[in-house]
C-alpha cells in the first residue's frame, strides 16, 4: 500500500525546512540586532513588515513571489540572464518561499532576547576589550540561546506545514516540489484516505514533538533562571 514514493514529500518537506531554519537564524539575526537597537514609530513600522507573513494570506504572498522571481519578474530574469535555472518549480525557489513566509518566527523570538538582554552585558564586555564578533560569541549568543532555541524549532515546524506559498512558486511536481501537505491534499482529493492518514499522523507526531522540545527546554532553562543559574 505504501511504497518509496510516499515518503518523498515527507524528505523534500524536512529539507526545505531545515533549509529555512538555518538560513533564517543566520539572516534574523543581524536584523533581529538591528530591530532591537531601533526606536520610535520606525521600529512598528519594520515590525509590522517583519510580521506580515503571519496575517497575509499565503495565496497572495506565493502570488507576488512567482511575479518577482517567475521567468518574467525582475528577479527572475536577472538569476537566468546569469544562467542559473528558473527559481520557478525548484527547490530553491520553496526555499525562498519558505524564509519570506517563517520570516517572524525566526527574528520575533530573537529581537525579543536582544530587548532583554539590554546594553549592559556588551558594554562591559567592550570595556574588557571585547571586539564585536567576540562580544556576540561570548556575551550575546550564550545569553540569548533559549531564543534561538524557540526561533529555530518554531521556524522548522512552521515551514513543515506550508501550503499555500509552496503552492503558487512550486507547484505540485512529485519528486522536485510536492511536499508533505500538498501529498496530503492530493490523496484526500483521490479519496486515497489511508495514504492521507499516513502522511498525516507522521506530520502530526513530528509537529507534536517540535512543540515538546520547546515547551521542555524552556521550562527546563525556566527553573535554571529561578535558581540563579545561566539564562
Amino acid at each position: 500500500m505504501f511504497d518509496a514514493l510516499d515518503l518523498q514529500p515527507l524528505w523534500i518537506t524536512l529539507q526545505v525546512a531545515f533549509y529555512t531554519t538555518v538560513l533564517l537564524i543566520f539572516l534574523g539575526t543581524p536584523l533581529a540586532l538591528w530591530m532591537a537597537k531601533i526606536k520610535g514609530s520606525k521600529k512598528a513600522v519594520f515590525e509590522a513588515m517583519v510580521a506580515l507573513p503571519l496575517v497575509l494570506p499565503p495565496t497572495v504572498l506565493g502570488f507576488y513571489l512567482l511575479v518577482t522571481i517567475g521567468p518574467e519578474g525582475p528577479i527572475g530574469e536577472l538569476w537566468a540572464s546569469m544562467g542559473f535555472a528558473p527559481l520557478t518549480f525548484s527547490m530553491t525557489g520553496l526555499v525562498i518561499g519558505s524564509v519570506l513566509y517563517s520570516l517572524p518566527f525566526a527574528v520575533q523570538p530573537l529581537m525579543n532576547g536582544f530587548e532583554q538582554l539590554g546594553k549592559r552585558p556588551l558594554d562591559v564586555a567592550a570595556t574588557l576589550g571585547a571586539g564585536p564578533i567576540d562580544r556576540f560569541f561570548s556575551v550575546i549568543l550564550p545569553l540569548t540561546r533559549r531564543h534561538y532555541l524557540v526561533a529555530a524549532t518554531l521556524t522548522f515546524a512552521h515551514t513543515v506545514g506550508e501550503f499555500g506559498v509552496i503552492l503558487m512558486i512550486g507547484g505540485n511536481i512529485p519528486g522536485v516540489t510536492q511536499v508533505a501537505s500538498i501529498a496530503i491534499y492530493d490523496h484526500v482529493e483521490a479519496m486515497e484516505y489511508d495514504q492521507a492518514h499516513f502522511l498525516s499522523a507522521i506530520m502530526l507526531v513530528l509537529s507534536l514533538f517540535v512543540l515538546i522540545i520547546v515547551y521542555g527546554l524552556n521550562r527546563r532553562m525556566e527553573l535554571k533562571i529561578k535558581q540563579g543559574g545561566m539564562p
